[in-house]
Parts: C-alpha cells; structure tokens; sequence
C-alpha cells in the first residue's frame, strides 16, 4: 500500500513538474511573440470642417508582421462618401489580419485596393461615391505605401518634412506625361491647375495605383505622416513641421495640426484628418 501511494505521490509530483514546464515555456513563448512584434506610436485626430458628416476613416493594425496604417477620405453625397471609406479601411484590415508575415507589401496594396474598389461598386450600386485612399506599412525596418486618389503621404526626419506620395490628381498626370513627352509644355500648363482626382477606390476603370518604388529605411525618430485635404489644403508645410517639431506628445501634435486648420477662415473647408505614425526601428542585430 505504501508502495503504491508513494507511487501515486510521484505520478502527481511528475505531472505537477511537467505542467509548471509547459506554463514558464508558454510564458517564454508570449514573451518571444511580443519581442518579435514590431511596435509603433499612433495618433489621429479630425476635423470636419464646413462638412456636416465626417467621411474620413483611419484604420490600424499592428501585428507580428508590423504595424498597417490606413487613411480613408469618402467621395459622396449625404454618408455614401463615409460608407465607402468604411469598407476600404476594413477590406485591408481583413485582408492583413491573418498575417503573421508580409513579404511583398506592394502586392498587397495592389490587390487589397483593387478589391476594396469592386466592394465599394457591389455595395453602393448606381450611387455615385467612392474613396481616396492611403496605406502605410512599417516593419521595423523599412515603409511602404500604397496610394489612390488624393491622400498626402510625408515623412518627418531630421527636423524636415519631407513629402513622399505624389497622389492621383489631374495636374500630377500632366506632368508626368510631359517629362514622358506626351504633352507639350502651353498643354501641361494649362492641365497644371486642374487638381482633379483620376483615380479612386469605387471608380469605374479603376487604375494602377500610386506606390513607393522602392521601400523607405527608416531611421531612429522617423515620424510617418498622412494627411486627408482639409488638412494639407489649409496647413501649410511649414506649419506641419513647427507643429510637429515641439515637444509634444504625438497625440497633441496631431491635435496641434488640427487645430492650425480650424483656425484658418475665408475657405471652404474639408473634411480633415491626419495619422501620425512613429515606428520603432528594429536593428539586423536585434533580429530574431
């Protein structure tokens, strides 16, 4: 009897023991999770202008991958502009969801866009809307973006802001066309005030979309900026970096951007929203 009690004593110690392993590696587990996931500093902040509804949606999703930053800025009458920026932003973060790694970023804003596009067209029907849209990724090393439509894509680095995006506006097509030698210099002039958006999520013939032609290295302090018209219509360049240069939460830095908006008068006012983005910058040392 003796023997068989000590025996079931060992058993349970065993498994007491074996259990107390699984949990500390589960732990080891999470805590490794945590350390290889990329972390990033957001902020947003919005005005609506001299609109009576908001069209404007931010998206973002941090996971082992890195950290999806999206800007939505709805084209449409009474909530079709906001109906349409609300499905763009969640068919990219459904789509991002799930991964635990992004190998070739580009490929999913082409897709990811493209499908948001054909979303938008099922669920609004001969409504006539749409959306702009911009889309950043951050990994720890390096950003990419993705653009349609008019959306301001800018980095703050060393005390400058420096623009990235070029967005699809009528007057960026001339110029483009003119350095390819398709339109003469009085044509691009004339084309040059036209500020238009060509292309957006929801269009019918949807285009190509804007992206980064190669990916951007980041730098320890780099502050990813993204900006919907009500803001870089009525803020200029020089006031986002006075904005962005105190010291100052990012939080109340984008507040302080809006603000510079909402103080302007005398102009006919968009919505406006801007995400800031500070991603932490992991070294090939610190890789795992």
């Amino acid at each position: 009897m003796t023997v068989m009690i000590m025996g079931g004593l060992g058993i349970m110690l065993s498994a007491s023991v074996l259990g107390r392993l699984v949990l500390a590696a589960a732990d080891i587990r999470t805590k490794e999770n945590k350390k290889r996931e990329p972390s990033a500093e957001t902020a947003v902040s919005q005005t609506t202008g001299g609109k009576e509804i908001q069209a404007d949606i931010a998206g973002i999703q941090t996971s082992r991958a890195g950290t999806l930053a999206i800007l939505s800025d709805g084209i449409g009458k009474a909530n079709t502009g906001k109906v349409c920026a609300q499905i763009a932003v969640d068919t990219l973060l459904d789509r991002y969801q799930p991964c635990h790694v992004l190998h070739n970023p580009e490929y999913f804003f082409k897709t990811s866009l493209r499908e948001a596009s054909q979303r938008i067209q099922k669920t609004i029907g001969e409504r006539r809307g749409g959306t702009s849209l911009a889309a950043v990724f951050v990994n720890g090393r390096t950003m990419h973006y993705g653009l349609a439509g008019d959306i301001r894509i800018a980095l703050f680095r060393n005390q400058e802001l420096i623009p990235i995006s070029k967005g699809q506006t009528l007057n960026v097509l001339a110029l483009d066309a003119y350095q390819e030698g398709i339109l003469s210099k009085p044509e691009t002039i004339w084309t040059m005030e036209e500020k238009r958006v060509w292309n957006y999520l929801g269009i019918d013939g949807f285009h190509e979309i804007e992206i980064g032609e190669r990916p951007i290295r980041l730098k320890p302090g780099d502050v990813v900026l993204l900006a919907t018209k009500g803001i870089f219509e009525t803020v200029s360049w020089a006031e986002m970096e006075d904005t962005l240069l105190k010291d100052m939460t990012l939080k109340e830095k984008a507040d302080g951007i809006v603000m510079e908006s909402e103080k302007k008068s005398g102009i006919e006012k968009e919505n406006g929203s801007i995400l800031l983005l500070r991603a932490e910058v992991v070294y090939e040392k610190d890789k795992f």
